[in-house]
Order: C-alpha cells, then structure tokens, then sequence
C-alpha cells in the first residue's frame, strides 16, 4: 500500500519542486518509501507534529491542508462566530504552512484572523479567545529540532483541543484525500473577499495589558536597575517579550546577536529547547562578560523560558523548570499576601510529574494546589472550571516542570511572555532588598528540604518506535517491580485507571518508593520517547544526586 501511495505522490503535479526532488531521491529505497507512507500523521489534542518533508507521514502543504479542512469540517457542525485564528512561529515553512490553513478556511467559509508577523503561542490562544473564534490553530514544533514542524489545534476556550474534539477533527481528515480533498481559494482572494483578515492591533495590545495587569509589585522594575541577557532562540520571543519587559521598566535588555532574528534553522542550537545548556550556551557567555543579574531564553513559540542567574562568586547557574516553578509560586504567593491583592481560597495548579516541593509551599501560604495529568490543556481545564463557577480570579498561577508556566486566565497555555516578566520582576524584587533569585532558593531548600528533580528521556525512532514504546509500558504494568535500586516500592499509581485517579485516562506509572522518594515513567504526547521523572529527597544535594544516581541505573536497563 505505501508503495502505491509513494507512487500517486510521485505522478502527482506537486506544486513543491523540493517535494518531487524529495521523492525522486529516495526512489528503489524501501526503507526510506515506508518512513514516509506507511502510516499518516495522527492528528491528536496536540494537533500534529512531524518531520518537514514529502509523504503523508511529514510535515508538507498537503498534510497541512488535509488537516485544516478536517477541522474546517468540524467547525462548520459548531455554529457560533464560524472563525478560527491562526498564527504562526519562524520555523522553516510555518508562515507557508499558515497561509495554506487560511486558504483552506477562507475556500469552506469560515473566517479567518491571522497574524500579520509571527506571534507565538500565547498570542494565539488570546486571539482566539478575544475574536470568539470556534478555533485555533498554531503552526509550531515547539523545541523541537530543526527538521520539524508542527500543527497545534485549539478549541474555543484558548486551550488545545479536548480529545472528544480532536476524535471529531480525526475523523474528519481520514475522509479527506491528502492531495487534492481540500478545498482551496488564493490567499489575496481571501484577503479582499474580508474572509481572511489580519489579526488588529487592539487585539495584540490587549494581550500586553492583559500580562502586565498581573504584575506582582507594580512599578519595582522602574528602579531596581536590573541588567537582563536575554535570546528569543531564533524564535517567535522577540518582539513579545522585550516589547513587556521594557513597558514595566526593564531597559537594561542585550539580546544575543547570533539568536536574534528569526531563523529556522536554528544555526547556534539545532534542538532550540531552553531545558538544555547548549541552547542557553552563548546567551551565559555574554552574561558573563556583561555581568548580567539574568539570563532568559524562550523557546520558538515562546511558551516555554529557561532561566540562569548569577550567583554570589559571579558563575551562573542554570535554574530547572522544577525550581523556577516553585520559585514563582513563592514570589506570587508572598508578595499579592504583602499587597493585598491575594484572593480568597486561591488555587495553583501543577503537573504530577511536577515537584512535591510546590505543595509545601502552596500549604506554607494557604494555597489550594490542584495536581493534573500531564499537558498543559489540563491547566487549562482547572481554570475554566472556576469560570464556570464565576470563581475564575481564585487562579493565581499554574506550571509545569518542562518549563511551562501562567499567572492569570487571560491565555489557556503556557506564556514565556509573562513568566519572563514575573521572573525578571522577582529578581528585581530580590536585588532590591539585598538578596537574589538564588539566596531565596536555598531559603525555600532549607526551609521545606532539599528536593531533586530530574527527567531522562529515552529515544525510540522509526516506525518500530510507537511499538517498543508500548511494550516497555505492557511490560512494567505486567510485572511491576518490587523495589527500584534497592529502595522497595511502597504503591504504584496507574493511570490507565481513571476510577482510581479520579483523573481521565493516561499512559503513565507512578512508583513511591521507601525513603520519599518516586518515580514517574510516560511516553511523551509529542515526541518518540519515554520519560522517567525521579523526584528524591536528601539532607543535601549530594544525597538526593546519590540517590537519584541508584535509581538511573536500575531502571536504565528497562528502556534500553
């Protein structure tokens, strides 16, 4: 069958020559032909995500055509605005990509917004919000590597799509002939029909008033003379994130040269993903040689920031999603009880495979901390369940350790934007009164104990992948094990059982072990591999590294 399909795709008059040259190079390699052919992309609640490239298994034109009009299907059954905003971050083909979208829309009468410029997650999930549209969609890969792109999907509510919508969406593409099943009008045609308009400025100014609106202590950074380093990764980040940080009153802002501009190719970081150092490596460099109290990274949708801060002996340290997490809910927690403006019965809400720490902190202050299924669309959903109680103020902050973080209902994802000004403001704050970002965390570690957490990702490529994935995962719920490095499991949590849970469905173990420590093992929704989330407790930092160390090496051999 993918043979045949290889062969349509070739005798097809492909209006992309790099996909035919594509095609006619791989011609007689089997292996090649099936990556590509023998399965299509599966559109999920995170839309999809691929390898650019020729094949229904790729990121292309017509993949992403197939897609839209698939969800244009679905939102023709929902009534409302009959609008779906799009946006789109600098990936190679993501502004092609978008304009294919609104074609598809505009050709099956659905009105469009689109971004005039890339504008990054967040901005799409407010947009979608502000124009009441039926939907969104974000074309991003998020921080994956170069040769990827993606296609994020978003319901009404700003949050990406629930599972029953996306089924609805699925369906409807499987329907839809991958090359000629779309319906198409020219994007200028659109354009002066009024079905495809650009996003407005007022649009795009409420975004920024919504974030600054949740400033922490208004007017600090005006005077506290914080000096930033900060790298949009060649990303979406730019313009979003130094057009806040300056209105609140950072000025004092280098940009690194080398990942300024929107590129990408990613030629400073091939894996533009701010969790590690090589993406954040140039940005240190030239912090250490300004001095600089801050370091920020965004990732090319801007939905996540990775932080490192100077320390007393001038080094700098890379801070983990875990910790800044924490670190934020403290800074919120303290300063809105200082000002007032705390409100009654407040609610945080995390991951679970996110740090225990945070529920200690969140009971110091009087918090209620919610703990969700991993994906940040569950964050999402804890906040529109206050809505619906009229309650959604009680929302003071959200995040997960994969660097994801929001501190207000105003956008349904994760907000690089306003984290990096929350963060920059904290560090203000504490510059302020003597102190730093890094003095408060060894307070928090003193104060709660000395918490590690840690993530090891497996990889499993191809399209033998999927398969070992799943067998790893049969495997350990079959036959559990016992202890983990010596240390006895004392429960395992399977998520699979929703009755137990009170939680949806979801592929993922948790393992609490003698001594406080756990283990947290899932398959990534957006990337071929297999997470293991150690979470250890020691007297100090070596003893938690010690026993994080016994517990690595008894599972590694598992997803080998």
């Amino acid at each position: 069958m993918y043979m045949e399909d290889y062969n349509r795709w070739r005798s097809f008059p492909l209006e992309d020559p790099a996909l035919k040259a594509e095609l006619e190079t791989i011609s007689g390699q089997d292996t090649e032909i099936k990556e590509r052919f023998a399965v299509a992309l599966k559109f999920g609640t995170a839309g999809l995500r691929g390898v650019l490239g020729a094949g229904s298994n790729r990121m292309n034109i017509y993949v992403v055509r197939q897609a839209t009009q698939g969800l244009a299907n679905w939102v023709k059954t929902q009534g409302g605005s009959q609008l779906v905003a799009v946006s789109y971050d600098s990936r190679i083909n993501s502004d092609v990509f978008a304009r294919e979208a609104a074609r598809v829309l505009a050709a099956n009468g659905i009105h469009v917004r689109i971004y005039d410029a890339l504008m990054p997650v967040p901005a799409l999930s407010f947009a979608t919000r502000y124009y009441h549209a039926n939907a969104g969609i974000m074309i991003t890969a998020s921080h994956n590597p170069a040769k990827y792109n993606g296609y994020k999907a978003y319901g009404p509510d700003g949050c990406q799509m629930t599972d029953d919508a996306a089924a609805a969406v699925y369906r409807e593409i499987c329907r839809t002939d991958v090359l000629e099943g779309a319906k198409l009008v020219p994007f200028e045609e659109g354009l002066s029909s009024g079905m495809i308009q650009w996003v407005e400025d007022s649009c795009k100014e409420a975004l920024y008033d919504a974030i600054k609106a949740r400033t922490v202590r208004p007017g600090l950074c005006r005077t506290a003379g914080l000096k930033l380093v900060y790298s949009p990764l060649n990303g979406s980040g730019l313009v979003p994130v130094t057009r806040v940080l300056r209105d609140i009153g950072i000025t004092d802002i280098t940009v690194v040269p080398e990942q300024e501009k929107p590129d990408g190719n990613f030629p400073t970081c091939p894996y533009p993903n701010p969790e590690i150092f090589e993406a954040l490596r140039l940005g240190l460099e030239l912090a250490k040689k300004n001095g600089a109290d801050l370091m920020l990274a965004t990732d090319p949708d801007a939905d996540r920031v990775g932080i490192a801060i100077r320390c007393p002996d001038g080094s700098y340290e890379l801070v983990s999603g875990n910790e800044v997490g924490v670190l934020l809910l403290d800074y919120i927690c303290q300063g809105r009880i200082e000002q007032g403006t705390m409100p009654e019965r407040p609610v945080a809400v995390k991951s679970i495979v996110s740090t225990p720490l945070a529920d200690a902190v969140a009971a110091h202050y009087g918090v209620e901390l919610r703990s969700v299924l991993t994906g940040f669309k569950w964050i999402g959903d804890q906040i529109a369940r206050l809505e619906k109680a009229g309650e959604v103020d009680r929302f003071i902050f959200g995040f997960e350790e994969s660097y994801g973080y929001l501190a207000g209902p105003y956008v349904r994802d994760k907000d690089a934007i306003i984290a990096s000004m929350l963060i920059c403001e904290m560090a203000a704050y504490y510059r302020s009164v003597g102190s730093s970002i890094k003095a408060r965390l060894e307070e928090i570690y003193a104060q709660y104990g000395r918490y590690l957490n840690q993530v090891d990702s497996f990889e499993f490529p191809g399209l033998s992948g999927m398969d070992k994935m799943s067998g790893i995962m049969e495997s350990l719920r079959k036959e559990p094990p016992v202890s983990i490095g010596g240390y006895k499991v004392l429960s395992v949590t399977d998520y699979e059982d929703s009755a137990a849970t009170g939680l949806p469905r979801a592929n993922v173990l948790i393992y609490k072990l003698e001594g406080g420590a756990s283990v947290i093992v899932r398959p990534s929704g957006t990337e071929p591999k297999i997470k293991a989330y150690y979470t250890t407790l020691g007297k100090d930092l070596a003893e938690a590294k010690a026993q994080k160390e016994t517990l690595e090496k008894a599972l590694t051999p598992i997803f080998a």
